[in-house]
């Protein structure tokens, strides 16, 4: 199941600089691991904005929803979810049958 997940935060003002940094190494070294094992498959910066745009390709929304709720930003965010399908005119997309 494939997901387009818009990601933006919302960081705490008074957040304490070092504890920011660990914040950042742990999802930076999390959201890795999840690219390495196919489960993040694309993630773009949205330009001008303390976020991003991502493709996640899980088994199942209770599988999304264990990987977006162990975010380390996860307190922080704003998370809207827009499930996928694939397009019929993609090149790869196997030929549909007549009509």
């Amino acid at each position: 199941m494939l997901f387009l997940v818009r990601m933006e935060v919302d960081w705490p003002k008074d957040m304490d600089p070092e504890a920011g940094r660990a914040l950042v190494e742990a999802e930076r070294t999390y959201s890795q691991r999840l690219q390495r094992y196919g489960k993040w498959r694309h993630l773009w910066r949205i330009a001008g904005v303390f976020g991003n745009v991502s493709v996640f390709d899980v088994d199942s929304h209770d599988e999304l929803h264990e990987i977006l709720s162990n975010l380390p930003f996860f307190p922080y965010l704003n998370i809207e979810i827009t499930p996928l399908a694939r397009h019929p005119s993609r090149i790869d997309a196997p030929p549909a049958a007549p009509p």
